[in-house]
């Protein structure tokens, strides 16, 4: 086999070719819909109004705050967890890029650009984005406010355990248990030595001792597949009605579903009473103004003075009772009749079913915003930084209810869903129209059916036909 040889009418390619001379790239269609949803209702005109105070009126200017709040909703479409992800992504992607509003030849901000804006911008601007978002849910008839489930889940801090020193000195933990070891009477402990002393020991893991000087917010707690870590804790109050996200909230992960149900109640009844301040009259009366009129919680909120405070601010409570036995109610009448009043309505037909919308429509925020959300580990420190990026990982949750009443598809991965079921259903068809004979004029091609049941309407039966019966087949079964 001789040598090849490039012809003389050849051409070679340039090889460096102007950005700008390439074509422009077609966007994502969920990102286009979303984009002109979100400038149809003057998002950008919202957001820098909002954030105006944040910039300086000379020098370089800044990441646009449009710019800014659209990477982060990247973050929960595409289940990215950091924001140095956030940069990388977008930076690769045509389609992301088109949704930013970035040319092939500008740059995309990088992650320092962005951790900066996120730094320079306070949590109530952030708030007032997911407001904002929320009252579109409004003139869709997405909020209703008036049956609400709040529920906690844990978060995996930014923080390693083997960084935690003690609170009253500093010391570490590996130095504390040489310390320790030395007063046992080993000298030079190896480090099974040191680990075989620190089994022996009871509360090791005290919160009230030791913490990480990286995140003093982040706390030693259980995980919820029971490995133990350093960690915050995320509730959510949840429109039972809609599947709404009314309101997020942080905390610190040891404290107890009792304590933090008195903030988030309160976060979600100022959320809905500001959105009903700013809503059309129609759109208000939707809406109840006074807060949620009805709660639904687990059985980790249950107790009596939670009942006596729902009853008191006139709250009708469902929330699950554990068993604790026979009580005694001497001298508690007010926390008696709120724990019965609880009881009888959890038993009914309408709180056993809310009790079931609890656990699907509070567990399904959870899965969007941790699980495919990416923030189930939080790559931020403490609780200022973390809460920003959780409201807008709210907003965007709520975003996907509106796209999803609008297209059909409230994230991208919804029209890969859509392209499946089409093509199912195509294949369906295929099989359908194999299985049909050809009809010949004159004579019967089903058996003994006479020529005026030909000429009436006939209809293929779906799912005999999926399930591989012949049209003979399915005419004998019909009983014609």
């Amino acid at each position: 086999m001789s040598l090849g040889k490039r012809g003389p009418n050849e051409k070679q390619e340039p090889i460096w070719v102007e950005a700008s001379r390439l074509a422009t790239p077609v966007g994502h269609p969920f990102y286009e819909r979303l984009n002109r949803l979100l400038n149809k209702r003057g998002f950008d005109a919202f957001a820098e109004s909002a954030c105006r105070k944040f910039y300086a009126k000379v020098g370089r200017p800044g990441l646009a705050p449009g710019v800014y709040f659209r990477a982060l909703l990247i973050g929960y479409f595409e289940g990215i967890d950091s924001e140095r992800g956030i940069a990388w992504r977008t930076a690769d992607s045509l389609a992301l890029r088109s949704f930013l509003g970035f040319e092939l030849s500008q740059t995309t901000p990088d992650h320092s650009t962005i951790s900066r804006t996120r730094r320079l911008i306070d949590v109530e601007t952030h708030r007032q984005v997911f407001l904002w978002v929320l009252s579109m849910l409004t003139e869709e008839g997405l909020v209703k406010g008036n049956t609400v489930a709040i529920d906690g889940t844990t978060l995996e801090a930014n923080a390693a355990l083997r960084s935690i020193v003690r609170r009253d000195n500093g010391r570490a933990y590996e130095d504390f248990l040489k310390v320790l070891a030395k007063e046992s009477g080993i000298e030079t402990p190896t480090r099974e030595q040191l680990a075989r002393l620190d089994r022996k020991r009871k509360k090791k893991g005290s919160n009230d001792d030791w913490k990480n000087p990286h995140d003093p917010d982040a706390q030693i707690t259980k995980m919820k597949d029971g490995r133990t870590h350093l960690a915050h804790k995320a509730e959510h109050a949840v429109d039972l009605e809609t599947g709404a996200l009314l309101a997020v909230t942080l905390q610190t992960a040891t404290a107890g579903d009792t304590k933090t149900l008195h903030e988030t109640l309160t976060q979600c009844g100022e959320h809905i009473r500001e959105v009903a301040a700013s809503a059309e009259p129609e759109e208000s009366e939707q809406l109840n103004p006074e807060g949620p009129a009805e709660l639904v919680l687990d059985k980790g909120y249950h107790s009596n003075d939670s009942l006596v405070l729902l009853k008191d601010v006139e709250v009708r409570s469902y929330c699950s009772e554990p068993d604790r036995g026979r009580r005694n109610w001497m001298g508690k009448p007010e926390e008696k009749a709120a724990v019965y009043q609880n009881r009888r309505r959890i038993r009914g037909e309408r709180g056993k079913r809310l009790l079931r919308q609890r656990g699907e429509l509070v567990e399904r925020s959870f899965a969007h915003l941790y699980e495919t959300g990416g923030m189930r580990r939080t790559h931020l420190r403490l609780h200022a930084n973390i809460l920003k990026r959780l409201l807008i990982h709210a907003g965007a949750f709520n975003l996907s209810l509106v796209m999803r009443k609008l297209s059909g598809c409230g994230t991208p991965r919804g029209f890969q869903g859509r392209l499946a079921a089409l093509a199912s259903a195509l294949h369906i068809v295929m099989l359908a129209i194999r299985r049909i004979p050809a009809l010949q004029i004159g004579h019967s091609v089903f058996g003994d059916v006479t020529s005026r049941e030909l000429t009436t309407p006939f209809r293929i039966p779906d799912l005999r036909l999926a399930q591989g019966l012949t049209l003979t087949e399915m005419h004998s079964t019909s009983g014609c």
